[in-house]
């Protein structure tokens, strides 16, 4: 029978190290969880892990990682699995069957393969982080330590389903004025260069004095189709130009600061940022504490995944401040970038010790202003955008049509 060597926390906390006989690592576990510890790494002595590693296969080419949509699903389906008492190693090898071709099945049959070799199940999704991220890895460890891994893969399962579908509203708000601006584009470039020039050869022909307006289009006409760069150059390369110098800033951390901090006072668009990156952090955070991480730990995976370098830079002073025994409220409330409600629901989650339940709270409160503020947005947006194209479309019109009128008055006039 094999024999695992195992890590784990007695119940007045301290380490314990030891080895006991096993037919598999689950029912190793088992045993160590009635024993009254929870274990925190165990590992099969031997040569079996060497074995187990040999029969891994290397991973597809990928470029990206795996969907939100994908790790979702699988992780709904191992919650269920394990709920229903079936073994980690027999839920990762039935997960892998059912998968098609691809890099999720791959990581999947890695995991298990490690596993199988002895390793945990969250130092197995370590090793792949291009499906698994820190945040992940850290609530499957609390699971396994406190014996309830299927209630965390729940909560995790939910957590990812809630946060993408935050930051689907917000990118869909984004989408239509995005659309609506590149078609109106395209279409008045296409009149700067064939249509704007053919008035312009008529007008010469006519010798008569242009209109202010017409002359300041028929300039702009000139720059867009013959500058030197014709302007359309400009048109078309500034976008891709901004992107790659917001991709150049992003490499740093004092050029993502600067560049969250811009876009967070940009008039509506950033109280909808700000709002949204509170409801991500204080979800995040909320949900790590419920699963038993510790503060700390919690508060720097929360850091690290937050996706606002302004709210990393609070959060990074609330762990030092914590560390150094102050409360989570000071330093936030010093830092102000969250408004006072929500400073005072975390100090009195807090003073009650519910904390986990109060950022919940607070998740929840400002996802449901962002899905307000989103549809209220995309509500003024159609007619804004209806606005503006008719005014460009208005200025076009009456640029080439007040010369017309002058010169048919003049024909009239003249017979």
């Amino acid at each position: 029978m094999p024999t695992f060597q195992f890590e784990a926390m007695n119940q007045a906390g301290q380490e314990v190290k030891d080895e006991m006989e096993a037919p598999s690592t689950e029912e190793a576990l088992s045993k160590i969880r009635n024993m009254g510890y929870f274990p925190t790494k165990i590992r099969e002595k031997g040569g079996k892990k060497k074995a187990a590693t040999t029969r891994k296969k290397s991973m597809p080419f990928s470029i990206g990682g795996v969907s939100n949509k994908k790790i979702v699903q699988f992780t709904r389906q191992l919650s269920t699995l394990q709920d229903a008492g079936l073994p980690i190693l027999r839920s990762l090898r039935i997960l892998e069957q059912q998968q098609r071709p691809g890099l999720l099945k791959a990581v999947i049959r890695g995991v298990a393969d490690e596993v199988e070799g002895g390793a945990t199940l969250s130092e197995a999704m370590g090793r792949h982080p291009k499906a698994f991220n820190r945040l992940y890895v850290n609530m499957v460890a609390a699971g396994e330590t406190g014996g309830v891994l299927d209630v965390i893969l729940q909560r995790l399962a939910d957590f990812m389903e809630k946060a993408q579908r935050l930051k689907g509203k917000v990118v869909g708000a984004m989408i239509y004025p995005a659309v609506v601006i590149f078609f109106a584009t395209c279409i008045v470039g296409f009149i700067m260069v064939k249509v704007v020039p053919k008035f312009k050869d008529i007008f010469l022909e006519f010798n008569t004095t242009l209109p202010v307006l017409t002359q300041y289009l028929i300039k702009t006409s000139n720059w867009f189709a013959f500058g030197k760069p014709p302007g359309w150059v400009w048109v078309l390369f500034s976008p891709i130009a901004m992107f790659a110098f917001f991709k150049l800033m992003k490499q740093s951390k004092g050029g993502r600061y600067v560049l969250d901090r811009v876009f967070m006072v940009i008039p509506i668009f950033g109280g909808l940022l700000r709002k949204s990156a509170i409801a991500r952090f204080t979800r995040t955070l909320g949900t790590l504490i419920a699963a038993g991480v510790p503060i700390l730990e919690a508060i720097t995976i929360t850091k690290d995944t937050s996706g606002n370098e302004v709210y990393a830079r609070a959060l990074e002073r609330v762990h030092d401040s914590i560390r150094e025994g102050d409360t989570f409220a000071n330093p936030l409330r010093a830092s102000r970038v969250c408004d006072a409600i929500v400073v005072n629901m975390i100090d009195v989650g807090e003073e009650t010790g519910e904390l986990d339940k109060m950022l919940m709270k607070v998740a929840e409160n400002y996802e449901e202003e962002v899905e307000v503020t989103v549809s209220s947005l995309v509500s003024i947006l159609q007619p804004v955008m209806v606005v503006l194209l008719g005014g460009i479309v208005g200025f076009i019109v009456l640029a080439l049509f007040m010369p017309l009128v002058s010169l048919i008055q003049s024909v009239s006039g003249g017979i």
